[in-house]
């Protein structure tokens, strides 16, 4: 099985906590390149993040994003540091006595340090928050798998192009053999030169070693076979593939550079064509 570096996946994480949503997405990319986004007080699973990514991915440029909802009902005990709270009093009333205002108990209270509540077990919503992510990464490559899936298909379509092709320029090898021979025996008639038919054939097996295409065509069977197998291994595979287009387009502009036939030409020109929709989807391929 192929997988697409193209993919997206979201999944949202509730407990007594609060909520936490993780969203991930990617495109392609060379190497495999993470790049996360979480609150502050999340920053410490960054490492343990981007290792899971590494053990479950192998290339494509990542992004990895976790919203946090704080759950208000779920909070500590509050406590008051009544020998501050005192101090920020009397310094309040000396305040007032200058200035002849009130004193607003709210304002004292929200001085730093005078009322905390007690703080969440951020381990334990780490905990969860990873459980969530595993599962996440999970439907991650699912959605990476649906869409290797679609791509394989569109390969192999191309693929079978490229055989169609081989074929029809195959087809017309001995018309073409023939033509040769015909349009040179013309051309020594019009130079009223006596036909030689040793030398004849001579000339003949110069330009059908010059211009033959069976090598090219083998080869691009060959390479078609290759990438199926290929297709079929699956695994971490858009490098070799890559490769396998590069080896298609350099037979099949051998055999642009040999047509003296347009239906070669034709069959060139269509072969470039199928080659390049292959090598478009191929660059989504991890």
């Amino acid at each position: 099985m192929i997988h697409s570096m193209t993919a997206y996946a979201r999944r949202e994480i509730k407990g007594e906590w609060g909520t936490g949503v993780w969203e991930i997405r990617s495109v392609n990319q060379r190497y495999l390149e993470t790049f996360i986004r979480a609150p502050e007080q999340f920053r410490g699973l960054e490492p343990v993040i981007r290792e899971r990514l590494r053990l479950q991915l192998q290339r494509g440029k990542v992004e990895v994003f976790l919203k946090f909802t704080a759950n208000p009902a779920h909070v500590g005990e509050i406590t008051i540091n009544e020998t501050l709270a005192t101090q920020l009093i009397n310094g309040a009333k000396w305040v007032q006595t200058q200035s002849g205002g009130d004193i607003n108990p709210v304002d004292i209270l929200r001085w730093p340090g005078v009322m905390e509540a007690e703080e969440v077990d951020l381990d334990t919503v780490n905990s969860e928050l990873l459980q969530g992510f595993d599962l996440l990464i999970e439907d991650f490559k699912a959605a990476r798998a649906s869409e290797g899936a679609n791509l394989q298909e569109l390969i192999e379509a191309r693929l079978d192009g490229i055989v169609e092709q081989v074929g029809i320029v195959e087809t017309h090898l001995p018309e073409i053999n023939k033509w040769q021979r015909e349009k040179l025996t013309q051309r020594l008639e019009e130079l009223k030169t006596e036909i030689d038919e040793n030398r004849l054939e001579q000339e003949l097996i110069y330009l059908a070693q010059k211009q033959d295409v069976a090598e090219e065509l083998d080869r691009l069977r060959s390479h078609v076979k290759e990438t199926n197998k290929v297709l079929k291994k699956g695994g971490a595979c858009g490098r070799r593939l890559d490769f396998m287009m590069q080896e298609f387009n350099r037979e099949s502009n051998t055999l642009a550079s040999k047509s003296i036939n347009t239906d070669i030409t034709n069959a060139a020109v269509e072969l470039k064509v199928l080659i390049e929709q292959m090598r478009e989807q191929i660059q989504n391929i991890e």
